[in-house]
């Protein structure tokens, strides 16, 4: 039984992915952290994915990559390697939503490390147990519990720097605080475990050539795109400015309302009706209006009605 068997090629590669996983894992954490409601939940769900799925899981599956058996031939249980990505990631994301939003709050700090302890050591051991060789597995009792107190501890830890760790340089340290207690916790695990030959063992499952590829597309995929979110998304300085501009608009829009309210309703505004010829208009003097001037009468006219009217003859 080897650990290490392509030296330190796979102990380095797994820190590497545990150091980003973490990485973006603190990153996500510090905008959900600065956000409520829907907002704050997206950014726990992608924190929850980077530091369980990559930070912890992908960690976990290529330092097993080193791990071989004499004259023995490896396979995987698929199901149970997907299952264990997945117990990773809401162990991750139960514990982030144990813990809240105040690093005051010792005692949810607390009970969150120790449920997603407890769910990364049993990641850890699902998928262990979905390794398929001629082989019965078997614990070291010590090693066993020093390995789950280790996960306990690293999650607590984990939780509470999501929570207090700001700035650029303090959340690159808090990374690679974590990669260690990770890959520690994993290597810890792995030295805990004995084998007991078994021949009727090593049928069935996923050759390691058969899960690699798939693996490794899927992982680099989510990571890069995780990458990219993060890289384009807003500073949590950015997010708070914006949050500070919004409460200012509300605060500005309540005010004008408030005052609104104080003044009582508007009276009805008066229909304005356009003033007909010599009406008055208020303010202003009535102006008289003047009479039509009657046609001058046509004189011939005159003459000739004249002339017919009796006695003038």
């Amino acid at each position: 039984m080897h650990h290490f068997s392509y030296g330190l090629l796979t102990p380095i590669l797994a820190y590497a992915a545990s150091y980003v996983g973490c990485l973006l894992g603190l990153m996500c954490a510090a905008r959900a952290r600065v956000l409520t409601g829907g907002g704050r939940r997206g950014w726990l769900l992608i924190a929850a994915v980077s530091l369980g799925g990559t930070g912890i899981w992908v960690m976990h599956f290529i330092a097993m990559l080193g791990f071989t058996v004499n004259d023995a031939t490896i396979r995987y249980n698929m199901p149970l390697t997907v299952i264990s990505a997945l117990v990773a990631i809401v162990a991750v994301g139960a514990g982030l939503a144990v813990v809240g939003n105040d690093a005051r709050k010792l005692h949810r700090i607390a009970l969150g490390g120790v449920l997603t302890g407890v769910g990364v050591a049993g990641m850890h051991y699902l998928g262990m147990a979905a390794m398929v060789m001629p082989a019965t597995m078997s614990f070291e009792p010590i090693l066993f519990t020093l390995s789950v107190l280790i996960a306990v501890v690293a999650a607590t830890v984990a939780l509470w720097f999501t929570l207090v760790i700001r700035g650029r340089a303090a959340t690159l340290a808090a990374a690679a605080v974590m990669g260690v207690a990770v890959c520690g916790m994993h290597y810890t695990g792995m030295a805990a475990m004995r084998l007991t030959p078994d021949p009727a063992g090593g049928i069935g499952g996923t050759s390691f050539t058969g899960l690699l590829p798939p693996v490794l597309l899927v992982v680099s995929v989510v990571t890069v795109v995780l990458l990219i979110f993060v890289a384009f998304s807003a500073s949590p300085a950015e997010l708070v400015e914006d949050a500070e501009f919004a409460a200012r608009m509300r605060r500005t829009a309540q005010e004008r309302q408030e005052r609104v309210d104080a003044l009582g309703p508007r009276p009805q505004s008066e229909s304005i009706v356009a003033p007909s010829a010599g009406a008055a208009v208020a303010g202003q003097p009535r102006i008289p209006s003047r009479p039509s001037p009657s046609p001058t009468p046509n004189p011939h006219r005159l003459g000739r009605r004249a002339t017919t009217r009796p006695g003038n003859d």
